[in-house]
């Protein structure tokens, strides 16, 4: 499996050496009981292709979306998901913990 930090490094320098546009999301924060802890990491190409994980499931649907915004745009984004956050629960985060993820294109 291809989730340690090295190997989500190497799929998104290689996906940029195929020229593909490239985000980095990596989890800056956690409070309570968060899935993921801080420094955990997803890598995202143009395509929605993604490696890693920055939530165990929870968010990443929500992180990729953003992420692909991210590629588009250039503008990097700070994200935040918790339970008492309403969109926690439409993107499933109920774990009781919120997490702090930012979000960057890799140049």
């Amino acid at each position: 499996m291809l989730d340690r930090d090295e190997d989500i490094l190497k799929a998104a320098e290689s996906w940029a050496e195929a020229g593909k546009g490239v985000a980095l999301a990596t989890v800056v924060e956690t409070w309570g009981s968060a899935p993921r802890p801080a420094g955990s990491g997803l890598v995202v190409n143009e395509d929605g292709t993604f490696l890693g994980s920055v939530s165990g499931g929870c968010v990443e649907g929500a992180v990729v979306t953003e992420a692909l915004d991210v590629i588009s745009s250039g503008a990097p984004r700070m994200l935040e998901f918790g339970v008492a956050d309403e969109a926690a629960w439409t993107v499933g985060l109920s774990c009781g913990g919120r997490i702090r993820v930012f979000v960057e294109k890799v140049v």
